[in-house]
Parts: structure tokens; sequence; C-alpha cells
């Protein structure tokens, strides 16, 4: 008996145990094609490139206590001779002080408006953007930084597969301290983006639209809070990155974007910082399939006490060291889970291909001799008649 395509039994099949029409059958038939194009189509969809490749991976930072033992602040106050203790211990009291008075402050950003006290009460005079940039090659990294920056940027290029996806891994710092310290700071030149709080110097006077604007040579100053970051608003970072906001201005961080439309899937990112203050971000990067990671300070039993919270709560994957050493635990698990996710973007990418490619038509392979070729009187006829 003559072989015959799937597609025929199919149609013998539905005539014979369903009662259905010629037209009934082929409307059937039809729906099945439909809905297989549809399901190819969503998973083409889904793994689609759209407005960028997504091939790329954001390891996200804080800094404060994660790239640094302490505080970024310590030169100014080293320069202006200021109590570091005391500044801080005040900060912590501030909100609790100003809600006895009546008014509502941020806990986090305080110390913005403290620094501005300190300078307009001369403890801190001259202290400007300038000065603070300069503070901070002052800076003192944890052990292996900032290379190390480099030798994770070079684990997404360690593999011919990698490279032929042309996958990149860019480094990302976002902080509620002072934007222009970390962009003076030595490890800026190895990052593609920066968040913290910034100060204005010479701010707009009233009028300023109807009037030309004179340019008055004063000694410069910060005076007002330009940018605040506090660690709700760390979150907004996320989503400029995860948009492709901050490379492109177009793009507002609001907009609604479909997923394959976005520069950077938030499973391709990785988020490392020092503890609870950060349980936002960690919260946003779990929820949409990143990995989140906590650091301490080696030796310290109430960094290490509070990151295993952390864990056990379920903010973060792992933690480890802030010892940024190639034979660290944390050097090896952020290693690790680079390598993972670009497994899955080369997976993801060859499979949409697969999707996306028919393969062309061949030759086929003739009968073989002797074989019965004759079709099936009774196949043919039922085939005819649908």
């Amino acid at each position: 008996m003559a072989r015959c395509s799937s597609d025929c039994n199919l149609k013998i099949q539905i005539a014979s145990s369903k009662n259905l029409t010629n037209y009934d059958c082929s409307l059937f038939l039809f729906a099945i094609e439909v809905g297989k194009r549809e399901i190819r189509a969503a998973l083409a969809s889904e793994m689609s490139q759209g407005l960028f490749t997504q091939n790329h991976i954001a390891v996200i930072w804080d800094f404060d206590k994660t790239l640094i033992p302490g505080y970024m602040q310590q030169p100014i106050f080293e320069r202006f001779n200021i109590d570091e203790r005391n500044f801080w211990q005040e900060v912590n009291t501030m909100a609790e002080r100003y809600k006895q008075r009546g008014y509502r402050v941020s806990g986090e950003s305080v110390y913005l408006n403290h620094i501005l006290t300190h300078v307009r009460n001369g403890e801190m005079k001259g202290l400007n953007n300038e000065m603070l940039r300069e503070l901070g090659e002052e800076i003192e990294f944890y052990e292996g930084l900032p290379f190390f920056f480099e030798e994770l940027r070079d684990e997404a290029r360690s593999k011919p597969e990698y490279v032929k996806h042309d996958i990149k891994l860019e480094h990302y710092i976002v902080s509620t301290g002072l934007a222009e310290m970390i962009r003076g700071s030595l490890i800026a030149q190895h990052v593609e983006g920066i968040w913290g709080c910034e100060f204005i110097e010479n701010p707009l006077l009233p009028g300023f639209l109807s009037q030309e604007e004179f340019h008055i040579e004063t000694e410069k100053e910060i005076c007002q809070i330009g940018t605040m970051i506090d660690n709700t608003t760390k979150t907004r970072a996320l989503f400029e990155i995860n948009k492709g906001s901050n490379k492109n201005e177009s793009i507002d961080v609001n907009a609604k974007m479909a997923k394959e439309d976005r520069r950077i899937p938030f499973q391709n990112m990785i988020y490392i910082a020092d503890g609870p203050s950060d349980v936002p971000s960690f919260s946003v990067i779990r929820k949409f399939g990143g990995k989140t990671y906590a650091v301490y300070k080696s030796g310290n039993i109430e960094e290490f006490e509070q990151n295993d919270r952390l864990l056990q709560t379920g903010r973060i994957h792992a933690y480890g060291p802030a010892r940024y050493m190639s034979d660290s635990n944390t050097s090896m698990w952020l290693r690790m889970h680079i390598h993972k996710i670009c497994e899955r973007i080369v997976a993801d990418r060859e499979a949409n291909l697969a999707l996306r490619v028919t393969k062309p038509p061949k030759h086929l392979k003739d009968e073989e001799p002797g074989e019965d070729n004759e079709p099936d009187p009774v196949v043919e006829q039922e085939t005819m008649e649908l």
C-alpha cells in the first residue's frame, strides 16, 4: 500500500469520525494551520530583536560599602577638618528632629542639606563641583578594583560563540552618594554610566527668561541640590538602563515598551550592593529575572548577618565578601553567572534565527526499484473527494 502524507491521513480521519462535510473539514484544517503559524509567530516575537539586539549585559553597582570600605565623603571631611563621625551622627537624627518641628524630610538624602548648611556657615567654604571631582581622586577602593571591572568585561568575550553574537558587558554605578566624586575617582573610566546626587553652583535667578544672563565672576560654591538619588529612585535608573533611555534621549523612561524592544532585559542584569537600603532595587531585579548579590566587609559580623537575613528573606540570590580578586567567592560567583547569561543569549539568538530562516528545497531520494508505488485506490478516492 502506498504511503500517504500525514495531512491526507488527517483529512480521512476527520471526515470519517466527525461526519463533516468537505467544506467543514477544509475549514477545520485551515484553522489548524493558522494556529500553527500563530504559535510560530508568538515564539519568534518572544525572542525577536525589536529595537535592540539585546546582546548586552549590565552589571550594576552600588558604591559606598560595596566598591569602597566606607563612605565617599571622607575626603571632604578631611579637607575641611570636619569630624566625620559627628557629621553622620547628626545626619542620623535630623529626620526625627525636623519631624518634631513639623517638617518631613528624607532620611536617606538629608545629608545633602547638611553639607549645604556647612557650606553656608563657612565650615566648608568654597566647596564646589570641581573640588568634589578632585577629591574623588582620593577615594580608595576594595582590593581588586578597578581592574576587576575589565576582567568581567573580558568574560563576555572569552568564547568564540560570545564573540560571534557580539555580546558586550557594561558596568553602571547607581549611588545615593555624590556623582561628581565618582566621576573623579579611578573607577569612572571603567563604567558606562553613573547615577548619583548632584549640586548646583550658580542657580538661575527669578525673571531669567525675560532678561539677558550676566556672567559675573564670583567664587563658585555649591548652594542647591540639583539631583537627588535615594534608595527608591535608584529603581528609575534600573528602568533607564533596561529601556535604553540612558543611550537614547528620545526614549522616555516612563514610556510603555514591549519586552522585546528594550535594550537590556532585566534577565541580563546583575545588581551588587551592600545591604537593606538596596531592597527596592534588589526586588525589581529579582522580580523580572535578574540576579542580585550582596557584599560585606571581610571580618564584619554585623554586615555578614545582615546579608544572611537578605538571603533568608529572598531578597538576594547570594552574598560574599567585598573582595574582588580572581580567587574570591564573589569573583567566582559573578563570573559564573555572567557565563550563564552569555550562554542563554547565544541559545536564544540561535533559536530565534532558526525560527526566522527557513531551509531551502533539496533533491529528494528516488524510491527503491521493486517497491510497491501504486496508490491505494480507496485512499486516493477519499482524498480527492475531500
